[in-house]
């Protein structure tokens, strides 16, 4: 009987930053339009919208709405979301305090020049909104799946939210806000969680937030994962399936899983929502909600959350499965981030890749995958004279200048000869007894092998001799290669020979 091997990728061990762009006055936010896979869009906390286009830093400001704001302490620009549609509409919205003290969402348009936005013309489409203190004012705003434009505001700031506004749902502070933006002021969508309900305000989506310091949407399942502060000891991570709005996420009778002792709700009551995360302050003291990565260039940390802490500079990521966390990681080493760092922001470009923005140093850094390649099994072991056949497995890593790849081959006939061989096309071609897995162009990795008592064999690659160092047959870093066993087997019959599976191999540096 044929077996058919499934895709089982070698996980990569460490992280690093690439410095993107410096030089930023207190940037907060970094994203990219829908689509848009050249530019990069940083946020000032005074202000100013800057474009990072095909590498470089722009010298006229997109926007600059410094006239506007109160860009001080925890205020200020604090927000920036493109339309759905904003290749063929030009919208875009900004969140900050103006002058006044008060929060604001406002549409602008782009101009003629793709580089420049419109100031002329905009339209509030919420707010103002009053802050009673300097801090906790949020801010972060992102459309989520559903095409909705969100808004998430703190409590009101002091400390123990000491007008209870979390969890008054007349008060719009310590709320995750929702509207349509393509529909007619006041903008509310009818499908909002608490439209009609009595003593309630209509464009409220979720309660009882501290300070949601960057919240997102998965991009993948529209899942909304957020980063809310905590008072005095913990810091959480709470999370959203797509859709389900309505939900109280504790504050102010809780801090994380911890009872406050402080009126408003009811403590571990199962109306509340718990976080799926949280951390002491021994780690850090204020966090910074990130995103679930979806991007192509670190495939071994695919569907992982990241996220971080302004106070500590630590960056962390963990599994998720839909109901709780796995494999917490701290990245922070492996990063390297140099000096002491202040997290205000994740970013995540048009094509899902992450950004850490960090305000000490003013400058935007893009995580990357130390070591990005992979190995996956493919085509068909056949039956052998021993068994179900020989499969092909990789040991050590993919990186060039490891130097440490090891291919092995696993039940083939026992003390018979054998050649590891590899190429660059995948095809599917019966040979022998077997399968051939691997076409065009193959290089032999000599000397022949000479499988065990087992039928079970190896080979080292060795990518500073040939046929692997140079030539055709070079292995490079962002290469792919596709590796497979040929192998005598007299005491089957027909041929006398047979065919391991195959595995492809892209490597890394």
């Amino acid at each position: 009987m044929a077996v058919v091997l499934g895709s089982t990728p070698v996980l990569a061990q460490s992280l690093k930053v690439t410095e993107i762009a410096s030089g930023f006055s207190a940037p907060l936010y970094l994203t990219a339009p829908p689509g848009d896979t050249s530019r990069l869009f940083i946020v000032e906390q005074g202000g100013r919208i800057k474009i990072i286009k095909n590498g470089t830093l722009l010298s006229t400001p997109f926007i600059n709405l410094d006239p506007l704001t109160n860009g001080s302490g925890e205020r200020g620009l604090l927000g920036l979301a493109f339309h759905p549609q904003y290749a063929s509409n030009g919208k875009f919205y900004v969140s900050y305090t103006n002058t006044g003290n008060s929060s604001v969402v406002r549409e602008y348009t782009v101009s003629a020049n793709p580089d420049v936005a419109s100031t002329g013309s905009f339209k509030d489409i919420f707010g103002p909104l009053s802050q009673p203190f300097s801090n906790h004012n949020g801010g972060c705003i992102q459309f989520g799946g559903d095409g909705m434009l969100y808004a998430a505001y703190g409590d009101g700031g002091s400390a123990n939210d000491p007008s209870n506004r979390a969890q008054n749902t007349t008060n719009l502070l310590g709320k995750m806000l929702r509207f349509d933006v393509d529909i007619a002021a006041p903008y509310i969508p009818a499908s909002n969680p608490f439209v009609g309900v009595a003593g309630t305000s209509d464009e409220i989506w979720a309660i009882g937030l501290r300070n949601p310091w960057r919240f997102s949407f998965d991009r993948s399942t529209a899942d909304l994962w957020i980063g809310d502060v905590g008072q005095n000891a913990r810091e959480e991570i709470d999370f959203e399936t797509a859709g389900n709005g309505g939900n109280n996420y504790g504050w102010r009778c809780m801090e994380g899983l911890s009872c406050t002792g402080l009126s408003g709700c009811t403590c571990n009551n199962a109306a509340l929502t718990m976080p799926v995360d949280t951390y002491s302050h021994g780690f850090g003291c204020s966090v910074t909600g990130g995103y679930r990565y979806r991007g192509a260039a670190m495939p071994n940390f695919v569907g992982r959350y990241f996220y971080g802490d302004y106070c500590s500079g630590r960056i962390w990521s963990f599994a998720f499965n839909g109901s709780s966390i796995s494999g917490k990681t701290e990245h922070t080493t492996d990063l390297g981030i140099p000096g002491g760092e202040n997290i205000t922001s994740f970013g995540e470009d048009a094509n899902g890749e992450l950004y850490v923005v960090d305000a000490s140093g003013g400058q935007i850094w893009r995580i990357d995958e130390e070591c990005a390649g992979t190995t996956t099994p493919y085509c068909t072991a056949s039956p052998n004279s021993i068994g179900a056949g020989a499969f092909l497995s990789a040991a050590g890593t993919v990186s060039i200048s490891a130097n440490n790849f090891l291919i092995i081959a696993s039940g083939a006939a026992p003390n018979q000869p054998g050649l590891f061989y590899y190429g660059a096309n995948q095809i599917s071609t019966p040979f022998g007894d077997g399968v051939r897995c691997v076409g065009g162009a193959v290089f032999r990795l000599n000397p022949a092998a000479f499988g065990d008592l087992f039928g079970d064999a190896s080979r080292a690659v060795d990518f500073t001799q040939s046929p692997a160092n140079a030539g055709a047959g070079a292995i490079t870093a962002g290469s792919t290669w596709n590796f497979q066993y040929w192998y005598r087997d007299p005491a089957a019959g027909g041929t006398g020979f047979n065919l391991s599976n195959a595995v492809s191999a892209s490597f890394c540096p």
